[in-house]
């Protein structure tokens, strides 16, 4: 029989700002254009959450960096093939979900600037991006929301199913920070 250790795999500030992200677009999401202006500041909360999750892929301890996560093609094959993690902090599919879902959130957020921008509001109002077709921006915006939206769905249901399988408590790990390991 093998035993398992409880390892301390995320840190505070990483686990802070994913909850607060999940909140902040979630709010966001469902105020949609009924509350233009919070909605609009929430977006801005989004987008520096983004940006935040960027420079702490980079700077970041062990586990929050890209170059510790992001799986390499013969890791992705491996895992596909065994089901089995091959590293400590999140599975390959794991982890293209998060680059996924920083992506669409990344577009999401910054179409909706430029809309906010086109109504002669928020830091990129006096830009070029004013001049851009508004009804292009808000269908991307519209598109990358729902997708965003999509992918949080995928995500959550992928927490669930892959906890299951591999016997983690994958929501209590982005409370507490740790992870069974063999």
């Amino acid at each position: 029989m093998t035993s398992l250790q409880r390892v301390k795999i995320w840190d505070p500030v990483l686990r802070l700002s994913h909850w607060c992200l999940a909140g902040a677009f979630s709010a966001t999401y469902w105020l949609g254009s009924e509350w233009r202006g919070l909605h609009a500041h929430l977006g801005y909360v989004v987008a520096l959450l983004v940006l935040f999750r960027i420079i702490w892929g980079f700077a970041g301890p062990a586990h929050a960096l890209f170059k510790d996560f992001l799986p390499r093609f013969k890791m992705l094959k491996a895992y596909l093939v065994n089901r089995a993690p091959t590293q400590p902090g999140h599975d390959p599919l794991g982890a293209l979900m998060i680059v996924a879902l920083l992506a669409s959130l990344t577009v999401t957020a910054m179409t909706g600037m430029t809309l906010y921008a086109m109504e002669g509001r928020g830091p990129l109002a006096a830009t070029f991006v004013v001049s851009w077709s508004g009804s292009l921006v808000e269908q991307i915006h519209h598109l990358a929301s729902e997708t965003t939206l999509w992918l949080v769905i995928v995500h959550v249901l992928g927490v669930l199913i892959m906890g299951r399988y591999h016997r983690q408590r994958l929501i209590r790990a982005m409370f507490d920070g740790m992870k069974w390991r063999r």
